[in-house]
């Protein structure tokens, strides 16, 4: 199985090409450019990169949010375009999965990924990785005020490892309140085609 995977849901824009399980290529940006300029010359330099043949290609991936409506827009436009273009299907994945697909052989905590959705307000959900490395979901994603999720997780009373854009925003007061947090590095706080198509 060959997938190109499409994130596209925040600042980040991102692109994979993953074959059975291995990841290929992936391209990920964060810069002043708009995913509209930035999607498709990434995906032409990684096809380049990895003389990728699109008649190979088995189906796309792409995040199918939540996340900026304009980015989602993009990615998804982008993606139904090319899946067109190569007569290949999408497959949608839940942007939360695939941040909490970031973690994956990192750690068996519970693992809450958190997006910035503005005014004191994530996109969150909870996840941890079964004994098998299957990811499952403990709770769907829903908005949801940073400060009852707060309170929900030290309800919990056990060690959570945050991961997502939300980090840079609500880390500090993540951290004052909860004894039992970690914050995920820089290179794994970040929406990531390769682990949209993990997911």
């Amino acid at each position: 199985m060959k997938l190109i995977a499409i994130d596209s849901s925040g600042l980040v824009a991102s692109v994979a090409i993953v074959e059975d399980d291995i990841l290929v290529g992936e391209y990920n940006v964060q810069y002043k450019k708009t995913h509209s300029q930035t999607l498709l010359p990434m995906l032409d330099a990684l096809k380049k990169m990895v003389d990728l043949d699109l008649k190979t290609v088995d189906a796309i991936a792409l995040s199918k949010g939540p996340g900026s409506f304009t980015g989602l827009r993009i990615g998804s436009a982008t993606a139904k375009g090319l899946g067109l273009a190569m007569k290949v299907p999408l497959v949608e994945i839940p942007t939360l999965d695939g941040l909490a697909c970031n973690l994956y052989g990192v750690t068996d905590k519970l693992i809450c990924p958190i997006m910035d959705a503005r005014r004191n307000q994530v996109y969150t959900g909870l996840y941890r990785f079964d004994k098998s490395g299957n990811l499952v979901t403990e709770m769907e994603q829903i908005p949801m005020d940073v400060n009852e999720l707060i309170n929900l997780l030290l309800e919990k009373d056990e060690e959570v490892q945050f991961t997502g854009d939300g980090i840079q925003v609500y880390g500090s007061l993540i951290l004052s309140k909860m004894k039992h947090a970690c914050l995920a590095p820089a290179h794994l706080n970040k929406q990531r085609a390769g682990s949209v198509a993990y997911a």
